[in-house]
């Protein structure tokens, strides 16, 4: 074991922490006694670690940094101090090597134990910090991705630095080959993943450099942004449902949002009689946004086939509270239980999906219909139309206009298509 005093030396190198022991005489109490501390310098930055010993200013000799034989427990004292020097020498030069950038602060950690976190523990506790504040469905993806993760790799016990560059490639390779994950899901699962770690280095958890999802290349698949034409959209119009049928609500809420701004599922089964304004032609709600878990204020004129809708399913002595259309069961616990909420409107998605597929089976459309198509048939007519992508962003709620700019190229493509079918 080296010496007291070339410990302290060892660690005066440029750039690498010092350690030191000191006896901070500041402290000295009622008895005369001074407590006795590791002292960290980091990038000219001081923590402290108590080791629990108080001596006497005449007990103890600076120089040599030893407890001095007038003390009664001095050789038991100065094994017990050389032990923690030691131990933290040691903390101090794994987590040096492992991080280019550490601070003083982790360093300290790292010494009285509290290290690198444990990866699953903090991510499932942020998941539940969090769960209040998101949707029901976002924290399902968050929970499931995790236990995906801590699956395949078949322990709890795993560290952020225990998380390399390669322990995610072989991840991966795994998501393709045991789970057949698409593109798609596997970046989706990563994400997750680095969304934790960027949390973490938000609250001084880790140091961004132990990120290695930043030194990862994601692929993902190319989007295919589907919708109807003019025509498509005028076949769906007009074919002939039965009265009062599934099929025919499903027609109909599907129209609804391609001339209501695009609604999403979850707002336009959640209207309210409330949220419509005949005389303006308006829809005035708060709309839901998933993605970055925030909502919006919007109000916005809906067109005549919206509107005609919204008189067909009207009944009399309609209250201002009940829904347009007839698809929630229980409206007092839709409304009150966030979780029942989030049921009702994957049953009813997937009852609904289930209709428009066959729908457009029947009208022959290139593609499986579903109701996220309508927000789609939305934004490319109304860009198509000369509608400014700016109001088109803002009435679909995107929080960034490069979503939007995705429909404006979707319909540059068609152009060109159009001009190499025709011209050439």
């Amino acid at each position: 074991m080296l010496p007291f005093v070339n410990i302290v030396q060892h660690f005066n190198f440029p750039n690498m922490a010092s350690i030191k022991l000191i006896l901070r005489k500041h402290q000295v109490n009622k008895a005369g006694d001074c407590p006795l501390y590791i002292r960290i310098i980091k990038d000219r930055k001081p923590k402290f670690i108590s080791l629990g010993i108080k001596l006497k200013e005449n007990e103890w000799d600076d120089e040599k940094k030893r407890v001095k034989k007038n003390h009664a427990n001095s050789a038991r004292l100065n094994a017990f101090i050389a032990q923690k020097v030691a131990d933290a020498e040691g903390q101090v030069a794994d987590l040096e090597r492992k991080v280019k950038t550490v601070s003083a602060k982790k360093l300290k950690e790292a010494i009285k134990g509290k290290g690198t976190p444990n990866f699953f523990e903090y991510a499932y506790k942020r998941c539940e910090k969090i769960r209040g504040s998101v949707s029901v469905s976002t924290y399902k993806s968050y929970t499931q991705c995790l236990k995906k993760f801590e699956t395949y790799l078949g322990t709890k016990d795993v560290y952020f630095d225990d998380i390399t560059v390669s322990v995610l490639k072989d991840y991966m390779s795994y998501m393709v080959n045991e789970l057949n994950n698409s593109l798609t899901t596997q970046h989706h699962s990563i994400m997750i993943l680095s969304v934790m770690f960027k949390e973490a280095i938000k609250d001084d958890s880790i140091p961004d450099s132990m990120n290695p999802i930043s030194k990862l290349t994601l692929k993902k698949n190319k989007s295919k942004r589907t919708f109807l034409t003019k025509e498509q959209i005028s076949a769906l119009a007009d074919y002939p449902f039965k009265e009062g049928s599934p099929a025919e609500l499903a027609k109909d809420i599907f129209l609804f949002s391609v001339y209501a701004g695009g609604l999403r599922f979850g707002d336009v089964i959640g209207l309210q009689y409330k949220h419509f304004f005949r005389e303006e032609a308006k829809i005035k709600k708060t709309i839901n946004k998933t993605l970055n878990r925030t909502t919006a204020e919007l109000q916005f004129k809906i067109g005549e086939v919206s509107l005609a809708i919204i008189e067909k399913y009207k009944k009399e002595n309609t209250d201002p509270d009940d829904f347009i259309f007839p698809i929630i069961k229980n409206k007092e616990l839709y409304l009150k239980d966030k979780e029942h909420r989030q049921k009702e409107k994957e049953n009813a998605s997937s009852s609904i999906n289930h209709q428009l597929n066959r729908i457009g089976k029947k009208l022959e459309l290139p593609f499986n219909l579903s109701f996220h198509i309508s927000r789609h048939t939305f934004a490319t007519n109304v860009l198509n139309n000369g509608m400014r992508i700016e109001y088109v962003s803002r009435l679909m709620g995107h929080t960034n206009i490069k979503t939007t700019q995705i429909y404006a190229k979707i319909l540059n493509e068609e152009l060109d298509k159009a001009v190499d079918d025709f011209v050439y």
